[in-house]
């Protein structure tokens, strides 16, 4: 595999042992029509406009109004959190819920819409809280049918809904309530694509502003440090990673620590959903990875490592990359992080550096993870003739089939089914 190089940005294709195909900036740079007709425009523009809409997320959360709404909700300051979402949203909370709980410096966690639908008086934990919701559309059945349901039901609980659609139900259906209140993104992060991108990574960045982190003096200058080191992953490093989708594998492993792990999952599902299946996936911690799962690494695996800042955390992280050199299993890694040692790289492996995001916020370098994954998966959806606007044709759709909520009295008595979305 070559390595990458300035004059390769400047080239309209990118080589890969035998196979041709289009770099970046080709593939930015052809015609709106000729985007539509292969399938990429929405995912492509969706992807590469991130730094910019983190920067305006980070600038809203900051906005006195928003400031004082979200005053009322954490002060007085809840006994528990719980942040919520169907799909790549409960991913997101995942993602959010160490960085946040450490912020507010109560017990916060992350709990799948669907089991609160079904379950939530014994997944709730007692004593009331906050629960925060996370949607891209804000349409799915059970995002508002869980906030219908505890609303009723669970009086010492209070609401946020986080939302990308200003016309989605967790945005408009619930105005009035005084135990709920409504953060609504840049409409830009509203994905028109199938696959959730920058609607994901700036649910994220909204989430762990939270609990004063957004209000912190050094915080704009953080996101924009951010912003920075992504278009430079962008300019420097997407092509070597096209280089990388392109090649034979047809297991994708995603490796990840801590709240690393739901940018696993969600890089993971984003792998799945853009290729429709045909690459196999799975997301585990590094240490996870020894009790069963590296039974399945073989010599048709790519190993996608997200690397912790935190020394302690890496040295377990390198522990497990260097017995897997020594086992040798896995075809080709990519390898994420900043600073990240020479001996865990082979020649065929892509290091995407992320210098300047050590000291940041925990969940921050989370969304280049995340990035990352969605720039091998977007290649790969397009090395195997599939269009990424609309992967899995006729299996996946933006728009949910709607299905019946039953009442939680009488689980013979179905109320009316919602049309939903994707959240």
């Amino acid at each position: 595999m070559p390595s990458h190089s300035n004059e390769m940005n400047q080239m309209s294709i990118v080589r890969n042992e035998t196979k041709v195909f289009d770099s970046l900036a080709a593939l930015t740079a052809a015609p709106p029509a000729a985007q539509r007709e292969r399938g990429y425009a929405d995912t492509l523009r969706e992807i590469l406009q991130q730094p910019a809409t983190w920067q305006a997320t980070a600038a809203q959360l900051r906005q006195p109004s928003v400031q004082a709404q979200l005053l009322t909700l954490l002060m007085p300051r809840p006994a528990h959190v719980v942040l919520t979402g169907s799909g790549s949203s409960i991913y997101a909370a995942e993602c959010i819920a160490p960085d946040l709980q450490q912020a507010l410096g109560v017990p916060v966690q992350a709990i799948a819409a669907g089991t609160l639908l079904t379950h939530w008086r014994s997944a709730l934990p007692p004593g009331g809280g906050l629960l925060i919701s996370i949607a891209r559309s804000g349409d799915s059945p059970e995002s508002a049918g869980v906030v219908d349901q505890l609303l009723a039901s669970a009086p010492d609980w209070r609401h946020l809904a986080i939302t990308c659609n200003a016309g989605g139900k967790l945005a408009t259906q619930f105005r009035g309530e005084s135990r709920y209140r409504t953060l609504v993104l840049d409409e830009r992060t509203n994905d028109r694509s199938l696959v959730m991108t920058s609607s994901f990574t700036n649910l994220v960045l909204a989430g762990s502003g939270l609990g004063g982190r957004a209000d912190e003096a050094g915080w704009p200058d953080a996101v924009r440090r951010l912003a920075g080191c992504v278009q430079r992953v962008f300019d420097t490093r997407a092509d070597a990673l096209a280089a990388v989708a392109h090649g034979a594998f047809d297991q994708a492993v995603y490796l990840g620590s801590g709240g690393a792990l739901g940018a696993a999952r969600e890089a993971a599902l984003k792998m799945l959903e853009m290729t429709g299946g045909r690459v196999r996936t799975m997301a585990e911690t590094f240490l996870g990875l020894r009790h069963g799962p590296m039974s399945s690494l073989d010599e048709n695996t790519m190993v996608v490592a997200f690397l912790s800042p935190d020394p302690a955390v890496r040295a377990y992280e390198y522990d497990l990359l260097r017995e897997l050199t020594r086992k040798r299993l896995g075809m080709v890694r990519v390898l994420v992080g900043e600073g990240i040692a020479g001996d865990v790289a082979g020649m065929q492996d892509v290091v995407v550096d992320l210098p300047g995001l050590q000291a940041d916020d925990d969940a921050l370098p989370l969304l280049a993870d995340v990035v990352v994954g969605q720039i091998l998966a977007f290649f790969r959806c397009l090395a195997l003739g599939g269009k990424p606007d609309a992967p899995a044709q006729g299996v996946l759709t933006r728009v949910v089939e709607s299905f019946a909520l039953h009442a939680a009295d009488d689980a013979s008595a179905p109320s009316a089914a919602g049309e939903g979305r994707i959240a």
